[in-house]
């Protein structure tokens, strides 16, 4: 059967920073699938089921033996072992870009305590700024080369509360059943990428700003297809 991607985006900025590498996977004939997590903030904790829950209905029309390659961005990689406990159908691998590891056992939490220190004075009634807003132009305008693009993805961000970066994401036993890769953009995400290397999973390294995928979709859509050995 066909493989799908699944290309899930960090629950701090919203699907379009995936939509140019999914146009240009579909071009090259894969079938590709980018769940919504736009609405995961709204309510009370916690938050990870209903990050599961959308990942699991984004793939509900895809075809019961269609292998899945899960593709995480960023703060999205925290949310893989319940990811894939809440699967019921095969996962071929998962590519982490510029990914947040998750713990190798013990629940994660979201956020380390430095930079829960700098969230918590942004916070008004328990809600945070959109994700672009909590840095410098200087810190912002790097990660886009296009001001529509940046309008889209700037204008579609979520306003999460404070209490999304305090929350702790189980990790169920097993959730790594399947080939693990990397594709590191740049700084701060060197650690991650030396962990996946610890870990024994491939590592790649196209270099560019954390939203480098919305700069370079087409490098961006041939990594993860490397990574994910998938023809």
């Amino acid at each position: 059967m066909q493989t799908t991607f699944v290309l899930v985006h960090s629950p701090s900025v919203g699907p379009s920073t995936w939509r140019p590498v999914a146009e240009h996977l579909v071009a090259a004939g894969h079938r590709v699938r980018v769940p919504s997590l736009l609405h995961i903030g709204t309510g009370e904790p916690p938050f990870w089921p209903r990050v599961a829950e959308a990942v699991r209905d984004g793939v509900r029309d895809v075809p019961a033996d269609s292998p899945l390659v899960l593709v995480v961005h960023s703060n999205a990689g925290l949310f893989l072992p319940v990811i894939r406990a809440a699967l019921d159908r095969p996962v071929a691998g998962t590519v982490f870009v510029d990914a947040a590891l998750p713990a190798r056992t013990g629940a994660t939490p979201v956020a380390a305590p430095e930079l829960l220190d700098f969230l918590r004075p942004l916070a008004v009634d328990g809600g945070l700024p959109r994700w672009t807003d909590w840095w410098e132009e200087a810190d912002v305008a790097p990660m886009f080369a296009d001001p529509v693009v940046r309008k889209t993805v700037v204008e579609e961000q979520p306003t999460l509360p404070l209490c999304y970066y305090e929350q702790h994401i189980p990790v169920p036993a097993g959730w790594d059943d399947h080939p693990c890769s990397y594709l590191l953009f740049g700084p701060p995400y060197d650690d991650p990428a030396a962990e996946a290397r610890a870990r024994g999973w491939r590592v790649a390294h196209l270099p560019g700003a954390h939203l480098h995928q919305v700069v370079d979709p087409v490098g961006t859509a041939r990594r993860v297809v490397e990574l994910a050995a998938v023809a």
